[in-house]
């Protein structure tokens, strides 16, 4: 038997192995400089990452995690397992298991930690799928009952008035029921996109149209509540690969909950919403839904885009923001909220440019 040949087998028959798992795995020295890496791990953050730092590579940060096994298990010699979230090379986060353990040389010494990750993140979706269905059928239940109670309500009416051959009265009626099927429409859209996972069609899209189209579908409504809706829309904004309907729903939502906002400000006689689109600046533009009613207190901001957060209390449901949050996401943007109580609120989505950089002067 050729034993030397016999070895070379092995060592490839365990490398194939290692590479094949269906999980990263990497060798760290006590810098936690990356010694080797499978190439399951490879393939997702590239061939050259040998000598790199793991929370260079795993987070894209210049500095130590506050939480890390690989510094635990050089501390103690020990096994520890911690939750943590990667970043990838396409800036997907997805949510690992780590688990890390000392290498031990020939005389006792630990010069090096293997750490291996495990994809959780599905398992985890599938929990957060299943607490989100049990929240919305108990916050959902109460606001789809009393749009029923006002369907019924309208459809009364209705009755009434073609019962007396009120025209007027019947019309007071059809506005209750009109009201109350945009509202149960508009619920009922915004489950649909939070409930399931949308694969986005991403296409050439003009941000100002969007805008435009988006600000027309309220118009109508802002002004019989009273409300100014103002356009400030810069065509020159090139267009960027968007799912227009994603960014259209996103918009919407952010401009009901504006006008929601100005209809809950009893201190003024005037209230004016502003629609913006234009450019933030050299690399990135923005839209912005901007009214004047009464602002929000700190604490409401930062719990803003929490699932099934509201501060409407039995207005609302938290389906909303969560789902222009979602949308945000899927573009790769980011959301800014600027408010001041007694003077209204911003909401600003900023997206990057397609053109990596806009000489602006």
């Amino acid at each position: 038997m050729n034993y030397t040949n016999n070895s070379k087998l092995i060592d490839l028959t365990f490398k194939s192995i290692i590479d094949a798992l269906p999980c990263y795995i990497m060798i760290q020295d006590r810098q936690f400089n990356i010694l080797f890496a499978n190439q399951t791990f490879k393939n997702d953050f590239g061939e050259e990452i040998t000598g790199k730092s793991c929370y260079a590579v795993l987070k894209g940060s210049r500095h130590q995690c506050n939480v890390c096994p690989v510094r635990e298990s050089f501390k103690d010699n020990g096994v520890h397992i911690v939750e943590e979230t990667i970043h990838l090379s396409d800036i997907k986060v997805i949510e690992m298991i780590a688990f890390s353990a000392p290498l031990f040389d020939a005389v006792g010494n630990v010069n090096a930690c293997i750490k291996l990750l495990v994809n959780v993140g599905t398992i985890k979706d599938s929990q957060r799928e299943f607490v989100k269905l049990g929240q919305s059928i108990a916050l959902l239940s109460h606001d789809i009952k009393n749009i029923l109670e006002g369907l019924k309500g309208g459809a009364y009416v209705v009755e009434e008035g073609m019962k007396d051959q009120d025209t007027q009265l019947a019309y007071r009626g059809w506005e209750i029921v009109s009201k109350n099927i945009s509202e149960i429409t508009r619920i009922t859209q915004n489950i649909l996109y939070s409930a399931k996972k949308q694969k986005p069609t991403f296409k050439d899209t003009k941000p100002w149209v969007i805008a435009r189209q988006a600000s027309q579908l309220f118009s109508e409504k802002a002004s019989s509540m009273g409300i100014q809706m103002l356009k400030e829309l810069n065509p020159n904004v090139p267009a960027m690969k968007a799912d227009s309907a994603g960014i259209s729903r996103m918009l919407g939502n952010l401009i009901w909950n504006a006008l929601q906002a100005c209809q809950k400000d009893k201190y003024k006689t005037k209230h004016v919403i502003i629609v913006r689109v234009d450019y933030f600046d050299n690399y990135h533009f923005m839209f912005e839904v901007e009214d004047n009613a009464q602002g929000m207190e700190k604490e409401i901001m930062e719990n803003l885009f929490e699932e099934y957060f509201t501060s409407k209390g039995d207005s609302g449901n938290g389906l909303g923001l969560m789902v222009v949050d979602r949308i945000v996401s899927h573009h790769h943007g980011r959301v800014e909220v600027l408010s001041k109580k007694g003077a209204g609120s911003l909401f600003r989505v900023i997206f990057r440019l397609q053109d990596s950089y806009l000489d602006m002067e």
